[in-house]
């Protein structure tokens, strides 16, 4: 009997499990076809299925997004918490990248108001563990994968400041909004001070010299008040007996 693995055959059939099937049962000596394109492409297929199963059941849910490298102690990781508790106060999900600094800020302020605080963590080389505050987390490999799960399950991005990850996310929101590959949501910037500059740079440069329209200024909205931050990502509360 020819066997190769779990197949076994005798017979004629000896001569098939020889070639095509023997080929395919054998255990490969060389791994490295699990780095070809075809099999990369059906892991990021399976990382789709696996985050758009985790999240479809979320419900309501706002992205906040910010710098690792807050401290606890700094302002906007307060502010961050705070806009964590009010989101979940009023019945939404709060989604980070699981880390460190504003991440971990949010997800507290949602986990500790009784909320769902959810981690999309990506795999780095130095990578970070989840925060402590996170009670759904997944895990990804691809940024175009992560990045994909923050737009289809948030009903706005709140982003506090932070670095080249940061700005990445931000900036790609807009992109889709503009073009209209994703139906238009809020874009809240948390801290003045911090983006006051940026957004006098895309008016006096973008703007200005017609690369954008005056329209597109209209995607970007700014806050230093918890309270209206979420007010401006979800709508003010509904008013009692309404």
């Amino acid at each position: 009997m020819a066997r190769s693995g779990r197949l076994g055959a005798r017979g004629p059939a000896e001569a098939t499990i020889g070639h095509a099937d023997a080929s395919l049962l054998t255990r490969p000596t060389d791994p490295d076809f699990i780095h070809s394109d075809p099999w990369r492409a059906l892991r990021i297929l399976g990382e789709f299925v696996d985050g758009f199963d985790a999240l479809a059941r979320v419900g309501p849910a706002v992205s906040v997004f910010g710098s690792a490298r807050t401290v606890p102690d700094a302002p906007h990781y307060a502010l961050a918490h705070e806009v964590g508790r009010i989101l979940a106060e009023r019945g939404y999900a709060v989604i980070t990248g699981g880390g460190p600094g504003i991440m971990e800020a949010a997800n507290r302020g949602a986990s500790e108001a009784g909320g769902l605080s959810v981690g999309c963590t990506i795999e780095l080389p130095h990578e970070q563990a989840v925060n402590d505050w996170v009670n759904l987390a997944i895990a990804f490999r691809y940024f175009f994968v992560r990045k994909t799960m923050f737009v289809k399950y948030s009903e706005a991005y709140i982003v506090f400041p932070g670095g080249f990850g940061t700005m990445d996310e931000l900036f790609e929101a807009l992109t889709l909004i503009q073009t209209g590959k994703a139906l238009s949501f809020p874009v809240v910037l948390c801290g003045s001070a911090h983006w006051a500059g940026l957004v006098r740079w895309i008016q006096a440069r973008m703007m200005e010299e017609g690369l954008i329209n005056r329209a597109d200024m209209d995607l970007i909205q700014m806050s230093d008040d918890p309270e209206q931050i979420v007010d401006l990502a979800i709508g003010p509360p509904a008013a009692e007996g309404t």
